[in-house]
């Protein structure tokens, strides 16, 4: 069969390959330090460090964990959405928990992880499993659901700090998952939208 560039670049997967080869490499470099939420910086204008920090992590341990959660998700609702689409929910939902996080946390002085993030591509996938299988779907959102309102209640889920030697800064999960519903939403609409506007094109050619 021969190979088709065209078409690996439509697959999902290249959207998680991306983000896990980037933050492996940032890791291997030793580039926390230098990519890492520092609100003294992000005072100053350093914007991009509110994406680049969630591509870095605390130590390895860190690392493995999300990136397990991240192949978790690909594997679970990767195929419910385009290339396009998961660009679109891991960007806004990164946005989220940055600007959640400048915003809304100004005891925190830095940051890092795609925990967050990640947070928002579950609640994404979820929605757009919803629309094949509610019964699954539902079941996985209200185990999300329950993590989150439990983290914001009682803190970090028990052994999870213990996992990667430091704190877990649980409203960036909270923020992540907010941004990936909004995320979800918006394409949604959008959608839509586009969908109507098409069949009222050829709805007119048919007329004419």
């Amino acid at each position: 069969m021969r190979f088709q560039m065209s078409e690996l670049w439509r697959s999902h997967w290249v959207v998680w390959v991306g983000l896990f080869v980037t933050s492996t490499l940032f890791q291997l470099l030793g580039w926390v330090n230098w990519l890492r939420f520092d609100r003294s910086l992000l005072d100053n204008g350093h914007v991009l460090l509110l994406f680049s920090s969630q591509l870095v992590h605390l130590n390895w341990p860190h690392w493995t964990l999300n990136m397990a959660g991240m192949a978790t998700i690909a594997l679970l609702f990767g195929r419910y959405g385009s290339v396009l689409y998961w660009l679109w929910v891991v960007t806004v939902s990164a946005l989220a928990v940055g600007i959640g996080l400048w915003w809304l946390n100004p005891e925190l002085h830095w940051y890092v992880g795609l925990s967050g993030a990640l947070h928002g591509l579950m609640l994404a996938g979820i929605i757009r499993e919803m629309r094949f299988n509610r019964i699954s779907g539902g079941i996985v959102l209200l185990l999300i659901t329950a993590k989150l309102a439990w983290e914001q209640f009682a803190g970090a889920m028990p052994g999870s700090e213990n996992l990667i030697n430091g704190r877990v800064v649980v409203d960036s999960h909270l923020y992540g998952a907010i941004g990936g519903v909004i995320a979800a939403g918006l394409w949604f609409v959008v959608s839509g939208f586009r969908a109507r506007l098409a069949n009222i094109s050829g709805s007119e050619r048919n007329l004419k």
